[in-house]
């Protein structure tokens, strides 16, 4: 395939890949919701993204930020979340949070497949000369 092609479909077809990941991350989260000492987990999407296309990935510069966890990803780290209310099972998943970050990962997946057909419209169109 040529590079133009790749330069004009990489990034969003990187975006749902990490998208999916994380939909995939956050469900597991809202599975395990009961389970005695569970531990939340998710990954930050700008530095799973910019570790995929090569670029610099931003430093925690709060105590709530995300802390370090096992690696995973592709190169991208899945870490754990720190809670607002921290249960006495030692269970870390708020559904509350969970529900509302799937919410808006699948939203946000759903613009990257917008963006990611568009593109490809436009290419075909090009391609056809119109």
């Amino acid at each position: 395939m040529p590079s133009w092609i790749d330069n004009a479909l990489d990034l969003h077809a990187q975006a749902i890949a990490v998208r999916g990941r994380r939909a995939e991350i956050l469900a597991s989260n809202l599975a395990n919701a009961d389970t005695p000492g569970y531990k939340a987990r998710d990954i930050n999407f700008r530095d799973v993204l910019a570790q995929a296309r090569g670029g610099s990935t931003l430093h925690t510069t709060s105590e709530r930020h995300f802390t370090s966890a096992s690696s995973g990803l592709g190169g991208g780290e899945i870490v754990y979340r720190t809670p607002n209310q921290a249960s006495l099972d030692g269970n870390t998943v708020e559904t509350q949070v969970e529900k509302a970050q799937f919410g808006e990962n699948a939203v946000r997946y759903q613009a990257s497949v917008n963006f990611l057909n568009g593109s490809i419209k436009g290419l075909m169109l090009a391609l056809r000369g119109e």
